[in-house]
């Protein structure tokens, strides 16, 4: 059974070359995105992401030209998120797509929260590139 999503987007006043270029990188993550995690560490190729008391693994669709910027999570419980998430072109800019999915048993109110944090990480992303 399919799950509900919702396309939270923003738009930049940056080429997609140079969105991609500053979100694709994971160390920059605690920057504009203190929803998912507050610090990153490397270990050899695997990122771990520090997220309230939890340490999660972090995998990333492999760099590209086509603006993917996918990640999966990785939760100590064995679960696995996959987020698609994209830079594309739009008008003398980009927009910034992601893609939040329903889990089951998400209530209105935490699938709304959950909403709200992606939106609040996208515009922080795009202050900081269009600072830049």
């Amino acid at each position: 059974m399919a799950t509900e999503s919702r396309h939270i987007s923003v738009h930049i006043r940056r080429t997609p070359a140079e969105v991609y270029e500053y979100a694709v990188d994971p160390a920059r993550l605690p920057e504009w995105a203190p929803g998912l995690c507050s610090a990153v560490e490397r270990d050899g190729d695997r990122w771990w992401a520090i997220s309230g008391t939890d340490r999660i693994e972090l995998t990333f669709a492999p760099a590209n030209a086509l603006g993917v910027l996918d990640h999966d999570v990785h939760l100590p419980t064995g679960e696995v998120f996959h987020n698609p998430f994209r830079v594309i072109p739009h008008d003398e800019g980009s927009e910034l797509v992601f893609t939040l999915r329903r889990q089951p048993g998400m209530s209105d109110a935490d699938f709304t929260r959950d909403t709200g944090l992606v939106l609040a990480d996208l515009e922080a992303l795009k202050r900081i590139v269009e600072a830049r």
